[in-house]
């Protein structure tokens, strides 16, 4: 199991005190001292008032186990539910948050999006300035990551994927244009540097046929999630925000499909451009990318097991 009480019940053998005795002083049921039991997941409340009863800190009494890639959606969920401060969902959405919206321009600092992610307020120094569209994207974001991890094990489709790209745009600057269409495709052609996309009139048959092919796969790789990722950003299906959607349907992907998921950090997003850029004639660039990225969520991941 991700989540452990195992520390919480060698505490109380350490006090004498039995289950019965702790249910009673917290007040809780009794199917909830079960739910502790069997290791299964509980209300932030219950934890605080279990802390409160036995003056401790909710890592004396809770641990994680080792994460493996079948767990993690699970994690996510319970974390998400638990509203857990400085676990592994709450690191991701900071780390994703940042360094995706990075990668497409956004000035906001990794603990500008920490701050924006914990306090609901923005941080700045001394006569510099923040854009609007740069905090609205981000909390944007925030609830993106929180919609895909509800919807992750389900078949990817047209209308996720339009989901993902009208909750990451609602309330920009981009909403308030009528041509600009969010949370569906784009009416106006659009360009990746110099590289052409498909034309407007063409998104929906290719989105339509790059999905019904990617869910034929009977068995779906990491190289699969990549290659989808690459079709994806060449069709461009969207006005803006395509590099947003498309990462996060690499993450919701992996959790589905049981694969460690990647974060494509700001520091590499010139491998990644390249490995975009050339895929078509050399999977290898962008493949090293992801591969590499895999690498360092796993040491993420391999911290939070207490390994």
């Amino acid at each position: 199991m991700p989540i452990q009480y195992t520390k919480l019940f060698q505490l109380l053998s350490e006090r004498n005190l039995s289950k019965t005795e702790l249910q009673k002083s917290v007040g809780m049921s009794s199917t909830t001292m079960a739910k502790l039991s069997k290791n299964e997941n509980v209300s932030i409340k219950i934890i605080e008032d279990i802390c409160k009863t036995l003056n401790c800190q909710p890592g004396d009494i809770m641990e994680m186990g080792n994460i493996t890639d079948k767990q993690l959606l699970r994690l996510f969920r319970e974390e998400k539910d638990m509203k857990l401060k400085g676990g592994l969902y709450h690191q991701t959405q900071v780390k994703l948050a940042y360094n995706s919206n990075r990668i497409e321009g956004s000035k906001l600092s990794e603990d500008q999006t920490r701050y924006i992610y914990e306090t609901n307020t923005i941080a700045t120094e001394k006569e510099e300035t923040a854009s609007i569209d740069d905090i609205t994207e981000t909390i944007n974001h925030f609830q993106c990551f929180d919609y895909m991890i509800d919807i992750a094990d389900l078949r990817l489709s047209e209308d996720v994927i339009k989901e993902f790209h009208k909750i990451l745009k609602n309330n920009t600057s981009d909403s308030r244009k009528d041509w600009f269409n969010v949370g569906d495709y784009k009416k106006k052609p659009n360009m990746i540097g110099d590289l052409k996309t498909t034309a407007p009139s063409k998104v929906k048959g290719e989105m339509a046929k790059l999905l019904t092919d990617y869910n034929q796969i009977q068995k779906v790789t990491f190289e699969d999630i990549v290659e989808f990722h690459f079709n994806f950003e060449t069709i461009h299906p969207f006005q803006d925000g395509n590099g947003r959607v498309g990462r996060m349907i690499i993450f919701k992907e992996c959790l589905k499909n049981d694969i460690v998921p990647f974060i494509i950090d700001e520091q590499h997003k010139l491998f990644y451009y390249r490995g975009l850029k050339e895929f078509s004639v050399e999977k290898g660039y962008l493949m090293d990318t992801c591969f590499s990225a895999q690498d360092r969520y796993k040491e993420l991941l391999e911290y939070f097991s207490g390994e």
